[in-house]
């Protein structure tokens, strides 16, 4: 059997049981009372069974009529429910928003950006996503994510990318190394020195391959991993010093390391891309403009790691 019945149908039948009688429940609904009771007599129709016993004092429901009321009540919290969370989304105060991320962004600047989004809108859902370079400007290209934000100077044809921030590299030791009594460390220091480096997987890598081979130093016997946990434990080991962006140190945190800046200074762009033909729901736009009103807001950013003015 197929029982058709709307949601003011529904609504109808709970008004009646909640004011215990027809006149009480239309003046509720602020409809003619026998608009009510015709409605009340469709419902039962359709359901085949009489909802209410009805004497000269009240109407209270039968027992069919009960087990009606308990499902109808719960139809009519979800569908509340749901557009309520609609209203909310096509307002923007609701509804959710995914970003793709490197990991040391995704650390380290991505949660005071999303602290400062959920003071203006606490309801709204944020997902980060972390990963490679290539992993999280496929999300943006397959519509996984809304935006992401990485280092890479290039992206996939017809991607949009914007400067948002800087990252400075630095070199970061274990305590009683000899780079302890300077006080600042040149790349050419590193001539021979035993090396832990992120792998050739990483954004990383890339840009301290270059910088070494543009000052024309080889390092000594290098150790290699992905995981920026896996770099700080090698180097706290006494495997070698590293060279890593500012915005990673935060989470190398646990290793103890210390840090020295860096000569020739070398920083790389971060950068929010997001897919101008695939159009923003309200809470993305809010993440959206709170990333390029970083640098305006003030956000909070490890040492050695700027946002770029807003043109």
């Amino acid at each position: 059997m197929s029982i058709d019945l709307s949601v003011r149908h529904l609504r109808v039948v709970v008004a009646v049981a909640d004011a215990g009688g027809y006149s009480a429940a239309a003046r509720t609904l602020h409809i003619a009372q026998s608009s009510l009771s015709r409605a009340v007599l469709e419902v039962e129709h359709r359901v085949g069974v009489s909802l209410f016993e009805r004497t000269t004092r009240q109407v209270r429901p039968t027992v069919e009529g009960a087990e009606f009321l308990r499902l109808a009540r719960r139809l009519l919290a979800d569908f509340d429910a749901a557009l309520n969370h609609f209203e909310g989304y096509l307002a923007g105060t609701r509804g959710a928003v995914t970003i793709a991320a490197l990991p040391s962004l995704a650390g380290s600047m991505v949660p005071s950006v999303v602290a400062e989004l959920r003071r203006e809108l606490p309801e709204v859902t944020v997902s980060v996503r972390d990963g490679l370079s290539d992993e999280v400007l496929a999300r943006v290209v397959d519509g996984t994510a809304d935006m992401a934000l990485t280092v890479s100077p290039t992206v996939p044809e017809g991607l949009a990318t914007t400067r948002i921030a800087v990252d400075r590299f630095v070199c970061v030791f274990p305590p009683g190394h000899r780079f302890d009594r300077r006080k600042r460390v040149s790349w050419r220091d590193l001539a021979g020195e035993p090396f832990v480096a992120f792998d050739h997987s990483t954004s990383i890598r890339a840009y301290v391959d270059r910088t070494l081979a543009d000052t024309g130093v080889e390092v000594g016997p290098v150790t290699e991993a992905r995981n920026i946990g896996a770099v700080a434990g090698l180097t706290a080991a006494g495997l070698g010093v590293s060279m890593v962006p500012a915005l990673v140190v935060p989470m190398m945190g646990f290793a103890g390391l210390h840090r020295r800046a860096v000569a020739p200074v070398v920083e790389r762009d971060i950068r929010l891309v997001h897919d101008p033909a695939r159009p923003l729901s309200r809470p993305a736009r809010a993440l959206r403009d709170t990333l390029l009103a970083a640098a305006d807001r003030d956000l909070p950013l490890p040492t050695g790691a700027r946002w770029a003015p807003r043109h």
